[in-house]
């Protein structure tokens, strides 16, 4: 599977995060042109620019914007009080508006979602009710959705990170004068090795550490699986003696040769639910997802005095449990969960890839299994799209997408097992 590991020797922030992932391949262009499906104007824009930091080579990313202080389209009392009141209901709102894809839509609302739970924690404040000030503003929405969109573009299913430098100091902020790291830095990073070394200088900054608890893995280093093809800098703010990089690993990892999850990392939670009405489930479904869940099902069930029912199951890896069952106790009317160990989980491999139909492309979900493809589905979302603005039939184009896949990626199967073949016919003479 595609995978990427974050070596943060001089911290992690949302600009050197995109700044890495253009510098790994994500074309500049297609940043832009996914983020312009946010419902807002064009108040900002991105700027890439290659520097060095003591040598290195490395990709600086800048959100400039046009006018003093464009905010993103919000409900009509919000819109004198910027930072104050740009909550997490807010930014909710903006991206699920947003004609982005379900996949980028809800990595980007697991990464929001663990912040504003960082930062209610240490405000005392519910999550939606979180006011993000610096996080909330149009860079930094800009650094959490560019991070989502990057991933779905290089196909990336697993995501590991090292021991994080957080810098040391102070740092000002809407509230003050705060320690660094800063208090919901703190809160997002237990449980992950951190340290300071160097300036005295943020260096890892809110939003990195959210990506790093909604996303990723800790590695101390390289994971014994990880074939790296491609090293990317993603450059930060600061000139200090330690390089002020992010450096991005691209490659592809195995966890064994079945491609199987071991126990300890997968859990199963489940609970019966008798009392609640059938559409809370649509939205239970996103929350969970954006809380990091695998998979989401419910299955018609008959209870004691014959009572219809459904048993709500929730897969998800371990790190996640705690959230998920915190969604499922707040959102539903369960009172209670069980838990089990999966004793494994086989995965095929997937990516995502680029269909070309005559009315635009689609992104497609290719999978396979030892080295054969299994399939493909176009994403509900891009068809949709394409279906509206040509006023056609959605199926039609999912249609096409599905044929312009097999056209690319079966023919080209066919002919690696053609040479497979001969190569077998030649040992044997």
């Amino acid at each position: 599977m595609k995978a990427i590991y974050l070596d943060c020797f001089s911290g992690i922030s949302g600009n050197m995060l995109l700044g890495a992932f253009l510098q790994a391949g994500v074309p500049l262009a297609h940043l832009t042109s996914e983020l312009r499906k946010l419902p807002w104007g064009r108040e900002y824009e991105i700027v890439a620019e290659p520097v060095k930091k003591q040598g290195i080579a490395a990709t600086y990313v800048r959100v400039l914007l046009s006018q003093d202080e464009q905010t993103p389209s919000l409900p009509a009392h919000h819109h004198h009080h910027h930072h104050e009141h740009r909550t997490m209901a807010d930014i909710r709102q903006l991206i699920e508006a947003s004609s982005l894809s379900e996949s980028v839509k809800a990595r980007s609302l697991s990464i929001f979602g663990v912040l504003a739970a960082a930062e209610g924690k240490v405000h005392g404040k519910p999550q939606e009710d979180v006011a993000f000030h610096e996080v909330g503003a149009v860079d930094s929405i800009v650094d959490i959705v560019g991070t989502a969109v990057s991933l779905e573009y290089l196909g990336i299913e697993k995501i590991f990170a090292s021991r994080v430098n957080t810098g040391s100091g102070f740092v000002h902020c809407a509230h003050g004068i705060m320690p660094v790291p800063a208090p919901a830095v703190s809160e997002l990073l237990l449980g992950w090795p951190s340290y300071h070394a160097g300036a005295e200088k943020e260096l890892t900054t809110p939003t990195g550490a959210a990506v790093l608890r909604s996303q990723a893995d800790f590695a101390a280093s390289l994971p014994d699986s990880f074939v790296a093809a491609r090293i990317a800098y993603g450059a930060g703010t600061w000139d200090t003696e330690i390089p002020n990089v992010l450096r991005l690993y691209l490659g592809d990892y195995a966890e064994n040769q079945e491609g199987a999850q071991h126990a300890a990392d997968i859990l199963l939670l489940e609970t019966n639910i008798d009392d609640m009405e059938s559409q809370i489930f649509g939205y239970l479904y996103e929350r969970l997802f954006a809380a990091g869940a695998l998979d989401v099902w419910t299955t018609p069930i008959v209870m004691k005095k014959t009572r219809p029912a459904y048993q709500l199951s929730v897969l998800c890896r371990r790190k996640d449990k705690a959230d998920c069952a915190t969604v499922i106790l707040r959102e539903s009317t369960s009172i209670g969960l069980r838990i089990f160990r999966a004793e494994e989980r086989l995965e095929a491999e997937r990516k995502f890839i680029q269909a070309a139909t005559p009315y635009g492309e689609v992104t497609c979900k290719l999978s396979s299994w030892q080295g054969r493809i299994l399939g493909c589905k176009p994403e509900y979302e891009d068809c949709c799209r394409l279906a509206r603005k040509y006023d056609i039939p959605l199926k039609r184009v999912e249609g096409l997408a599905s044929m312009a896949v097999e056209t690319i990626t079966y023919d080209k199967q066919e002919m690696e097992s053609e040479k497979n073949a001969l190569h077998r016919d030649a040992a044997h003479v």
